[in-house]
């Protein structure tokens, strides 16, 4: 009887390291993103949108092609055009699929927050008046 509790015992504290390791790791990880993204609160902000869309903006300016977010119409050709390639019917991968779309939809989160800060300066400006 006693081996075994002492067995127990012994696999609770391997595991409880192993939690604590991965926990700290989870942490230390989080902070890096955030600093790679320009650190603070903007560098913050940006890991969160890449961590809620699973992509960064700069992977999806890559698997759409496109250098210029300016460029709306380039994005969504390009956006169109690599979706129906990859369409299963059609004998495309719908991982690639789903790339494609994770990556529309992350750079249309770019778009929304450009349209709030200029909506916002606009209202600023108007008020000034």
């Amino acid at each position: 009887m006693k081996p075994l509790i002492e067995l127990i015992i012994g696999c609770a504290q391997v595991v409880a390291r192993a939690f604590t390791r991965a926990v700290q790791e989870e942490f230390k990880a989080s902070q890096q993103a955030a600093q790679r993204a320009g650190g603070g609160r903007q560098g913050a902000r940006r890991a969160a949108n890449d961590t809620v869309s699973g992509i960064s903006l700069q992977e999806a300016k890559q698997i759409l092609n496109v250098n210029n977010l300016e460029d709306v119409e380039t994005v969504e050709k390009n956006y169109k055009h690599l979706f129906e390639v990859n369409d299963k019917a059609k004998g495309g991968s719908l991982y690639l699929q789903s790339k494609v779309y994770r990556a529309k939809e992350r750079i249309d989160m770019e778009f929304k927050k450009s349209d709030q800060e200029s909506g916002t300066s606009d209202a600023k400006e108007e008020s000034k008046t």
